[in-house]
């Protein structure tokens, strides 16, 4: 077992996962400790390093990519205060963590873990339910539901229509971006059948950061309905039947004539194009099911 104990937190390997524990100082961001406490497994790991300092040094994991919903949901926008995968270490350990990073390195390559992608999250993402406000809203998820609710800097437009409630099964996708410098964040749902292209201030299905302190928690909401949808890599297959049914369309045994399943796949085909187009579909999804269509042709 390796462990390496700091102001930061606490990293502890037992040959089979990592524990990463968030500091108690109260430098340690908002996210890290709602984040709590994560067990990484090791087959989740695509290497560990460590990266020395004059004063401070810096030990990194790298997940497997699509292993861990919130990395997924954020897309590699958190900055390195907010990332759970980053421990600093002060110069009198760098020891420890040169050994850390051994113990690691040696039993990946005694499992002969992969470094390639993964096609389903090898992590649970934040525990349910949570609630976070920030911007221009509240956001809540309880596992199967997501509610939007708004405040008194919302505007008008968006305020209008009242609170949002929007079940797991329609939406079709999440995307969490911070504030950067002038340019406000945002968590925005994409919502099947209701594609928009209005900015996060007036879409009813978003709310608008402005990068105060809070806003990180809406990563955590992100990340906890990521890892509620359907893998991005995953194979058609584990897309729920009705799922399926909706992105592929009309089967050929449907169809009185081989003439008439040409066209009405050739116009399946341009119904996808356009559905991928206006954000309905995801590029996976959009690849899945042309594929499907193009091996019925």
């Amino acid at each position: 077992m390796a462990e390496i104990i700091q102001k930061d937190g606490t990293w502890v390997f037992d040959g089979d996962a990592l524990r990463l524990t968030p500091g108690r100082d109260r430098n340690i961001s908002l996210l890290r400790k709602d984040l709590g406490e994560l067990a990484v497994p090791l087959d989740a790991l695509a290497g560990v390093s460590f990266e020395q300092g004059r004063k401070a040094g810096r030990l990194r994991l790298r997940l497997r990519d699509g292993a861990d919903p919130l990395l997924q949901a954020t897309g590699g926008k958190l900055t390195d205060t907010d990332d759970p995968y980053q421990l600093n270490v002060e110069s009198d350990r760098y020891g420890v963590a040169e050994y850390f990073v051994d113990e690691v390195r040696n039993a990946l390559l005694l499992d002969e873990v992969p470094s390639g992608a993964v096609d389903r999250y090898l992590l649970p993402g934040p525990a349910v339910p949570l609630s976070v406000s920030a911007g221009d809203g509240t956001a809540t998820f309880d596992g199967e539901h997501v509610r939007l609710e708004w405040n008194w800097k919302t505007e008008d437009a968006k305020a209008a229509a009242g609170p949002r409630s929007l079940a797991v099964a329609d939406i079709t996708a999440v995307e969490w971006h911070p504030a950067v410098g002038l340019e406000n964040g945002h968590l925005r749902f994409g919502v099947r059948r209701a594609p928009t292209k209005a900015p996060p201030k007036y879409d009813p299905n978003s709310v608008e950061l402005w990068g105060f302190k809070k806003d990180p928690l809406m990563a955590l909401v992100a990340a906890a309905v990521q890892a509620r949808l359907p893998h991005p890599a995953a194979p058609v297959t584990d897309v729920p039947p009705q799922r399926q049914k909706e992105i592929a369309g009309p089967t050929a045994d449907n169809s009185p004539s081989a003439e008439h399943d040409h066209d009405a796949h050739l116009r399946r085909l341009r119904e996808l194009g356009e559905l991928h187009r206006t954000g309905v579909l995801t590029d996976d999804e959009f690849a899945h099911a042309k594929q499907a269509i193009l091996k019925r042709m």
